[in-house]
């Protein structure tokens, strides 16, 4: 890669400006990864993932599950009440 050539100290402030403000970008997208990876570890946040994907796997197989389980329920029910 070929070193830029200037022709001015205004081309070359520019540019430092420009590469201070991507730096500055860069800073606040790091402290906001930073921020939202400690938010994710904090007990509330991984209760509620692990419900939201409990909740998402339960409601997919929903009716999976009932369809197994009404008959042993209802099994339980009548050998319940023969006195088993």
């Amino acid at each position: 890669m070929e070193p830029k050539k200037y022709s001015s100290y205004a081309e070359i402030d520019r540019d430092l400006e420009i590469l201070k403000l991507e730096k500055d970008i860069h800073f606040q997208k790091l402290l906001l990864s930073v921020q939202k990876t400690k938010e994710s570890f904090e007990p509330k946040n991984i209760i509620n993932s692990y419900l939201s994907s409990f909740k998402s796997t339960l409601s997919n197989n929903y009716v999976q599950i009932l369809q197994v389980a009404i008959p042993y329920i209802i099994g339980w029910f009548i050998n319940r009440k023969r006195g088993r």
